[in-house]
């Protein structure tokens, strides 16, 4: 005798062929996103071998962009600039190089490996000049960078300078006692917090700091002077007060040797009209995230670069 499938089961069987269909698209999902995986991380493999710091088998001028704040981390460390300065020192194509600059300063610490190099570089390849260009900022930091050049060019608009070095923060000392707040620190020397905001400032430890930052500011005098020796006027203390200057000032006190963009010095002074940009490899997840950095960023960095230890 035939069973008639009951109303139960007819709606089992149907739940079964639906759960089937959702499984199988499932499936069909999964695999072809493990196919475009599989292929972003193989194109991305490739750009990153093949992209970076790029040769020429003809003669361009290499150009090495330092943009933003000079600190560990950022785009403009020394970690991040070492490896394109020598692929264009390396490169027998490189005619010359221009060091695209467009920096507030940042770490001394930082700016003198990033000097250092350059000058290690130039005596191992004396025939190859090296060129500054300032877009909108050259300052401090950057300015240190900078004096590396055989030559600094700027636009008449460019700020230019801030040849000092500062250290700031904040004292809370009365804030706690209005508040009732007891500061409490343990420490095995007696100089070991004389940077505690929540403590009161201490002239004398006021004196030492001040020669230390002294001290900074001198390494960064010397490396001016060497740099624009029969250019500047040594007399003028001005130079080395902190002031910025435009571009045209500028070139009135030394500080740079004239006028120019990365393109018309190229062209009209080293006489090469091909350039190429030099920058550090980058992994397949920097390629894939930099389009998504914005201008906010860039100005977080910016404002965060302004506290303790510094070439602003």
């Amino acid at each position: 005798m035939n069973q008639q499938p009951t109303d139960i089961n007819i709606e089992l069987t149907k739940e079964l062929l639906k759960e089937k269909r959702t499984a199988r698209k499932q499936g069909v999902f999964f695999k072809s996103l493990a196919v475009i995986y599989v292929g972003f991380i193989t194109l991305a493999f490739l750009a990153s071998f093949l992209g970076g710091s790029t040769g020429s088998d003809e003669p361009h001028v290499a150009i090495i962009p330092i943009t933003g704040v000079i600190k560990e981390g950022s785009e403009a460390s020394a970690n991040n600039l070492v490896e394109p300065i020598r692929d264009a020192f390396e490169e027998d194509n490189a005619v010359a190089i221009i060091l695209a600059i467009n920096s507030p300063g940042g770490s001394p610490v930082q700016s003198g490996y990033i000097y250092d190099e350059i000058m290690r570089l130039k005596l191992l390849h004396p025939d190859k000049k090296v060129y500054s260009v300032i877009s909108d900022l050259g300052a401090s930091g950057g300015y240190y960078i900078a004096a590396a050049a055989d030559e600094i060019y700027a636009n008449k608009a460019s700020l230019v300078g801030s040849i000092g070095v500062t250290a700031s923060g904040f004292g809370f000392v009365n804030l706690i006692d209005k508040l009732g707040v007891e500061r409490r620190t343990y420490t095995s020397g007696s100089n070991k917090n004389f940077l505690d905001p929540f403590l009161a400032a201490n002239s004398e430890q006021g004196v030492f700091w001040s020669s230390v930052l002294g001290g900074v500011h001198e390494q960064f005098k010397a490396v001016v002077v060497a740099s624009r020796q029969g250019k500047i006027d040594l007399s003028n203390q001005e130079l080395f007060s902190g002031l910025i200057w435009n571009g045209e000032q500028a070139l009135e006190l030394g500080l740079i040797d004239g006028l120019a963009s990365a393109g018309s010095l190229s062209r009209d002074i080293i006489g090469e009209e091909e350039i190429r940009i030099y920058e550090r490899k980058k992994s397949a997840v920097e390629e894939l995230l930099s389009p998504l950095k914005t201008e906010f960023k860039s100005t977080l960095e910016t404002l965060s670069a302004t506290g303790n230890y510094s070439l602003f």
